[in-house]
C-alpha cells in the first residue's frame, strides 16, 4: 500500500494523540491503519527482540493491546487466551478464556460444534448448510460476501525457476482462457447457491464498482480461434494451482480447479493442477512462481484501493499482486484516485481503471461468496465481519 515510503514523520502529541506526516495526500490512509495490521504493540518488547535477535517472535509471541490476552500458540493446534481484566472497554471482555482450536477438516468442525466442543465455527461445506440450518441448538447468520473468488494469470514473460516462454504472458491466451470458463457451472457445483456470478474486481458492494462493465461470453469456439492466432498448439500444458485450504470466497478449490482442467481442455489445453501447504502457497506465489492459480481476497476497510491497489497495483507487484501485472496508465489512475479525498472524483477514476483491468485481463472474478457463521444457539452478540476478521468483542455465552 505504499504506507513505508509516504509516512516520513510519528509524532506523540500528548498521551493520547499521535501525529503521522505523509509526503503526499492519502484517501485511502485512516481506513488503512484501521487495519489489523497497523495495531499498537509494545515498542520496549520489540527493541528487547531486536537486540536478542528474536525479531521473528513477535509474530509468534505477541505482547498487544487489545481485549484478550495471548497465553501460547501451538502450530496446527491451537491459540490460546484469556480475558484482559485491564482492558480499557471492559464490556467488550465477557469471556474469560478464548481458544482457538485450529481444526482443517470441515466435517470435523461440524461435529465438534454439535458436540459443543466449540462454540463457534468457519467455513461449513455448502453440502451442509440445510442441516446446519434446520439443527435447534444452532443458529447460523449470514450475509452477502465482501470477498471475491479468482484465477489469477501470472504475466510474466518467464515465470520464476524457469526457462521457457510463458504462455499467459500473451493477451490473447488470457483473453481465451477467460472465455473459456463456465462460471455458472462452477459457481452451482462449488458454492452450491451461495455464490453471486462476479464480473468486477472487486465487489458490486463496494463504493465506485463500475455496473458497466461487463463479462466476456462465455466461448470455447472462439477461445479456440484466439489460442490458434496467439501460435499455441493443442495440448500445450499450462500449470494451475489450486489453493489447499477453504477461505470465505471460495468453498472448495480442489473442485474447483478440476472443473477449470475440464474447461481448458475443451479448447485444447493440458492442465496440470497442483498444490503446496497455505503458507508456501502464498510465499511462491509472491514470488512469482506461479502460472494461473485460484486465490482470492476479503477486503479489509471498505476503501476501493484496498482492491484495485492492493491486488493490481504497481507497488504490490512483491506482494498481493499474483498476477504481476503493472500496467502504467492504470497505475496512473489508482495513484491520482488515492491522492484526493474527493469521493466523486476517486470514483471516476477508479472506474475508469477497472476498464484497464477488465481489458488486459490478468484475472477471471469468479464468485462472491456468501458467508455462513455457524454457532451454538446460546452464543450473544457475535457479528459477522465484512473483513473476514473473527472479533469477540463483548461476545458471551448465554446459559
Amino acid at each position: 500500500m505504499g504506507m513505508d515510503t509516504n509516512i516520513t514523520k510519528v509524532e506523540k502529541v500528548d498521551d493520547k494523540t499521535v501525529k503521522f506526516t505523509l509526503k503526499t495526500v492519502d484517501a485511502a490512509f485512516i481506513q488503512n491503519l484501521a487495519m489489523s495490521f497497523a495495531s499498537i504493540q509494545s515498542a520496549e518488547y520489540a527493541d528487547k527482540l531486536l537486540k536478542e535477535g528474536k525479531a521473528s517472535d513477535i509474530n509468534q509471541k505477541p505482547i498487544g493491546t487489545g481485549p484478550f490476552v495471548f497465553k501460547s500458540y501451538q502450530k496446527d493446534s491451537n491459540i490460546r487466551y484469556t480475558g484482559n481484566k485491564d482492558y480499557w472497554k471492559p464490556e467488550d471482555v465477557k469471556i474469560d478464556n478464548l481458544i482457538f482450536a485450529i481444526t482443517t477438516d470441515p466435517s470435523v468442525r461440524i461435529q465438534k460444534l454439535k458436540k459443543n466442543e466449540c462454540q463457534v465455527t468457519l467455513f461449513p461445506r455448502p453440502a451442509d448448510l440445510k442441516a446446519l440450518k434446520e439443527d435447534k441448538t444452532l443458529k447460523m447468520p449470514e450475509q452477502a460476501g465482501f470477498n471475491l473468488g479468482y484465477i489469477a494469470y501470472n504475466v510474466m514473460p518467464v515465470l520464476k525457476g524457469r526457462t521457457d516462454a510463458n504462455p499467459l504472458a500473451d493477451l490473447k491466451v488470457r483473453q481465451a482462457l477467460d472465455m473459456a470458463v463456465n462460471k455458472p457451472q462452477i459457481i452451482d457445483s462449488v458454492y452450491q447457491g451461495a455464490g453471486q456470478l462476479a464480473v468486477n474486481s472487486m465487489p458490486p458492494t463496494q463504493w465506485s464498482y463500475d455496473t458497466t462493465i461487463k463479462d466476456a461470453k462465455y466461448d470455447p469456439e472462439k477461445a479456440k480461434e484466439l489460442l490458434k492466432e496467439a501460435g499455441i498448439k493443442e495440448g500445450t500444458q499450462i500449470t494451475l494451482w489450486a489453493m489447499p485450504v477453504q477461505r470465505p470466497y471460495n468453498p472448495n478449490a480442489k473442485l474447483m480447479a478440476e472443473m477449470l482442467q475440464s474447461d481448458w481442455a475443451k479448447i485444447g489445453l493440458k492442465v496440470n493442477i497442483v498444490s503446496y501447504e497455505w503458507g508456501e502457497y502464498i510465499k511462491r506465489s509472491k514470488g512469482g512462481e506461479n502460472q494461473a492459480m485460484i486465490i482470492g481476497w476479503s477486503g479489509d476497510n471498505g476503501d476501493p484501493d484496498n482492491w484495485l491497489g492492493t491486488l493490481f497495483g504497481c507497488d504490490a507487484m512483491n506482494g498481493n499482486n499474483f498476477s504481476k501485472w503493472c500496467d502504467k496508465p492504470y497505475d496512473a489512475l489508482i495513484k491520482q484516485a488515492k491522492a484526493t479525498s474527493d469521493v466523486a472524483k476517486r470514483t471516476e477514476l477508479y472506474k475508469q481503471a477497472q476498464h484497464i483491468l477488465k481489458d488486459a485481463v490478468p484475472m477471471t472474478p469468479i464468485a462472491h461468496s456468501t458467508v455462513f457463521q455457524p454457532m451454538r444457539a446460546n452464543v450473544q452478540d457475535f457479528k459477522i465481519s465484512p473483513f473476514g476478521l473473527n472479533s469477540f468483542y463483548g461476545v458471551s455465552i448465554g446459559k
